[in-house]
């Protein structure tokens, strides 16, 4: 329970860092057309790059769990 429990978290927070951003994107003072294209183009930048780190992140909970499954029999 206690992995799933962490996995959980940090991908919450990863949700919410992107959320985040995105929110500021479009609160910033900018006509509508600009600030669609800037909040495309973060995105386009920024979709690869939080698909590897989420990847990354599932190799890590899984490394652990197997580590912890060993562990405890």
């Amino acid at each position: 329970m206690a992995e799933n429990s962490g996995g959980e978290i940090v991908g919450a927070f990863l949700v919410g860092g992107l959320i985040g951003a995105a929110l500021g994107i479009l609160f910033a003072p900018s006509k509508g057309k600009e600030t669609r294209e800037k909040l495309v183009d973060w995105m386009d930048e920024n979709k690869e790059k939080a698909k590897e780190k989420l990847e990354k992140l599932e190799e890590e909970i899984k490394h652990r769990k197997e580590h912890l499954l060993k562990h405890t029999n």
